[in-house]
């Protein structure tokens, strides 16, 4: 027998919290309702969830709308990274994703490490495309010339 419970926190392998899911009796009364994972689905928890969802929509509405903001402020960007070259151009080092970071730090934009993409360190002079990924529905490309110093 199963019964429709209101997840009010994300449950691995069941839903995320607003979902309304059908989990057995058991499990419900055993596990997540014990825990505060879950709660019965009656008139005043519908209410609730359609007020869930709905800020739930906005903020990510707000988000998607501020990825698209920043963006636009990095496109605005020049990235011109100025690194140490020895014989034959080669560098000493690597430029990395923290390196751009810190780039854009400097120009006023923030910019979270981990969401620059870039498959290798790059280790030669040259222009290169470097894709940030802002939110999973933007992103933003630059490119990044690395210089002799």
């Amino acid at each position: 027998m199963s019964i429709q419970v209101l997840l009010m926190a994300d449950v691995k392998g069941v839903g995320v919290e607003g979902d309304v899911v059908n989990v057995s009796s058991g499990y419900a009364r055993n596990m997540l309702l014990p825990k505060k994972l879950a709660a019965e689905v009656t008139d005043g928890m519908k209410k609730r969830l359609s007020k869930i969802q709905k800020d739930r929509e906005q903020k990510k509405n707000i988000e998607l709308e501020a990825a698209r903001r920043k963006a636009a402020e990095i496109q605005k960007v020049s990235c011109t990274i100025p690194v140490k070259v020895g014989k034959d151009e080669k560098l000493f080092g690597s430029v990395t994703a923290q390196d751009i970071s810190d780039f854009l730090k400097k120009q006023g934009v923030e910019v979270d490490k981990n969401m620059i993409d870039i498959a290798n360190p790059i280790k030669e002079l040259g222009v290169f495309d470097v894709s940030i990924k802002l939110h999973p529905d933007v992103k933003a490309a630059i490119k990044v010339w690395i210089v002799e110093e």
